[in-house]
């Protein structure tokens, strides 16, 4: 009789294992999952949260936010708001209250495909794409280049295909397109072709905002099923710190507000430039002015679903330069989605905003730490979480899939350790010392082997021979072939042909028609 050793489980149970394996993922159990429920890491003490929530009412109280346009002046004067004589709008303590206990909250980010819907309640966990980057490393010689239209369908194909990466916000600015509607609407069409994820999408004008969703209409099956599932919000840089709104960010605001689109109001001053360089006095300026985001939108729609994307982003002091990878940036955002539980508003903070060009080692330790804390911290909506290189600047191939297996573990480490009269595993481990002595046959090691473990796609565990044998590729090389193998291949038809048609009349989209079909030697 051959005795089965720890290490290899004997033929037999080798055999036994591939077989339950191979019946879990047909089953696609899945180890990790959006929406997982995060909030274990708390930077600040209550009594920290509670005291940078009464500076930020001071703030707003008294200081009050600048900047906004004649009809939010109007509006803030028909809620009995004081506007000074600067026309700065101030917010008594009582008022925010009652937006915060008014505001929108518990609601569906939906994607087209409704197997991708996004609860945004509690402190759920999501993970995804966003960005302004005005540059790539070209996939073939890693040059960095100016970021393109096509670029955007091309980032949103591979987050098509990858798990961890639950919606699909855009990553880069299409340099050849100047700013306006046609600009909009083709980001948002590149997006829609690409994924049936949720979109998110940065607007430079309240025009662009009716056109997505006049297109998004036409790709849903006729006029007003945006309304009844808004698949794309607005990423809305609605504050130009310190404390004033930006005009056209307002406009894009109230226009989402009335077409039933999403508002993610986006706070991104820069600790140590537009907001103190002490941390704790950045997320009292932040937080008012994600409080006064909360509130302008209120103005013009009462619970409206509106994001509180509180990014307080950090700054290299020997420079006064925006520095995405640092430990601050992790501690900020963390405690801003902990402010944001706080007020049970939805949350949208940032990570993963690596200062390396590459996806390298310094990479991976910045992005990790950040994208680790800001889970654990219970964010609802992760942005900047893959692909982002170079302060934000670049946004790369590679990086992207690379992240999605990142933030798995991450995801992995949010859902954390189940213990159940069953995961104790007293009678297993009984059992086992009377038996095998080891568990590697168990049924409970066969069953928990894909529900309980996760496993790297591009990481490497073999052993050296192994590795060397298989021609000693580094993460970045194997990325860069499931990178081709996602884009030679993954050419979705999301959009009808006969309504993309109709879509190219209504509107001056200029990707071309065959940029979105396998051929052409692109990839």
């Amino acid at each position: 009789m051959t005795e089965s050793r720890p290490g290899s489980g004997g033929r037999r149970g080798r055999q036994a294992r591939l077989t339950v394996r191979s019946q879990a993922q047909q089953k696609r159990a899945r180890v990790v999952w959006p929406g997982l429920e995060g909030g274990i890491y708390k930077p600040l003490s209550q009594r920290d949260v509670e005291r940078i929530h009464e500076g930020a009412l001071r703030i707003l109280a008294g200081v009050g936010m600048g900047g906004a346009t004649p009809e939010i002046i109007e509006l803030a004067r028909a809620k009995g708001l004081e506007v000074t004589d600067d026309q700065r709008i101030r917010f008594p303590a009582a008022y925010i209250d009652d937006v915060v206990a008014g505001a929108g909250r518990n609601f569906i980010l939906y994607g087209r495909d409704r197997a991708h819907d996004l609860d945004i309640s509690g402190s759920k966990v999501h993970y995804g794409t966003a960005g302004a980057a005005v540059s790539v490393p070209d996939f073939e010689t890693g040059k960095y280049r100016e970021s393109r239209l096509l670029d955007i369908y091309d980032f949103g194909r591979l987050v098509d295909r990858l798990p961890n990466i639950h919606w699909f916000g855009r990553t880069v600015v299409p340099t050849e397109l100047e700013g306006g509607e046609t600009m909009d609407v083709n980001i948002v069409y590149a997006a829609a072709a690409a994924t049936q994820k949720h979109v998110a999408a940065g607007f430079t004008c309240a025009e662009g905002i009716y056109a997505a969703v006049q297109l998004f209409d036409m790709i849903l099956g006729g006029e007003g099923r945006f309304a009844e599932q808004p698949c794309c919000s607005v990423y809305c840089t609605g504050v130009v710190p310190p404390l004033r709104y930006g005009e056209l960010s307002l406009d894009v605001a109230v226009a989402a507000a009335r077409v039933g689109m999403p508002v993610d109001f986006i706070i991104a001053a820069q600790a140590g430039a537009t907001a103190p360089a002490s941390l704790a006095g950045a997320l009292v300026q932040t937080t008012a002015e994600g409080l006064g985001g909360v509130a302008l939108v209120n103005l013009v729609k009462p619970g409206h679903p509106t994001i509180f994307s509180n990014w307080p982003f950090a700054s290299d002091l020997r420079t006064g330069s925006f520095s995405g990878g640092g430990p601050e940036e992790a501690l900020l955002n963390a405690a801003s989605a902990q402010i944001a539980n706080f007020y049970d508003l939805p949350s949208g903070v940032a990570c993963s905003m690596t200062d390396s060009k590459l996806p390298d080692a310094q990479s991976g330790y910045e992005k990790a730490m950040t994208s680790l804390l800001t889970g654990l911290s219970g964010a609802n909506l992760i942005h900047e979480a893959a692909g982002m290189q170079a302060s934000l600047l670049g946004c790369s191939h590679e990086a992207l899939v690379i992240d999605s297996e990142m933030l798995g573990n991450a995801l992995r480490a949010v859902r954390g350790i189940e213990v159940t009269d069953e995961t104790l595993s007293v009678e297993v481990i009984e059992e086992v010392v009377k038996g095998a002595g080891h568990f590697l046959g168990h049924e409970q090691t066969l069953t928990l082997m894909e529900t309980e473990y996760i496993y790297p796609d591009l990481g490497d565990r073999e052993r050296p021979v192994t590795w060397e044998e298989r021609g000693s590729l580094d993460i970045r090389a194997r990325a860069h072939e499931r990178v081709r193998e996602i884009l030679s291949s993954h050419y979705p038809e999301y959009i009808d042909p006969a309504v993309d048609a109709k879509i190219r009349d209504a509107f001056d989209i200029r990707l071309a028609p065959e940029a979105l079909k396998p051929g052409g030697g692109r990839w």
